[in-house]
């Protein structure tokens, strides 16, 4: 369907769509990449990380959605960060746990938890680019 509408578009001598693991998709030379609420539910998101920095040109960028979370318990008892461990707990983190490695970060991984994983898969700036009530906007630079 994404083809269909690049083509229709005019757009498809120009666009690609391809279907691939977020640890293994294709390409070099990325200036941008965006991850959209899914970090949280990889069984491997450092993996994944690793590989978005060896696929990112070294001014490139990577712009990670996340569920809103604060680092601390305490600052998530709201009507939001309740619903998100609801969600957290049914699905995200079962999710995470049927994968490789299994990290299990749940939807309320929190900045300082991602900000640990990006450190560790190589990339030296971060920063909370922008927020929502229920989404951190994370830019990962190498």
């Amino acid at each position: 369907m994404a083809r269909e509408a690049a083509a229709r578009a005019g757009v498809a001598d120009r666009v690609t769509f391809e279907i691939a693991k977020a640890k293994d998709f294709p390409g070099k030379g990325y200036d941008f990449i965006t991850f959209f609420d899914c970090l949280h539910d990889m069984g491997d998101p450092e993996g994944a990380a690793k590989h978005v920095r060896n696929a990112l040109e070294p001014d490139g960028t990577w712009m990670i959605v996340e569920p809103f979370a604060n680092d601390k318990l305490q600052d998530n008892l709201n009507p939001i960060g309740r619903a998100f461990y609801a969600a957290s707990t049914m699905l995200c983190t079962p999710a995470s746990l049927s994968q490789e490695v299994g990290l299990a970060l749940g939807a309320q991984a929190g900045e300082r938890r991602l900000e640990s994983i990006l450190h560790s898969a190589g990339f030296t700036r971060v920063r909370r680019a922008a927020e929502t009530p229920f989404n951190l906007i994370l830019e990962a630079r190498p």
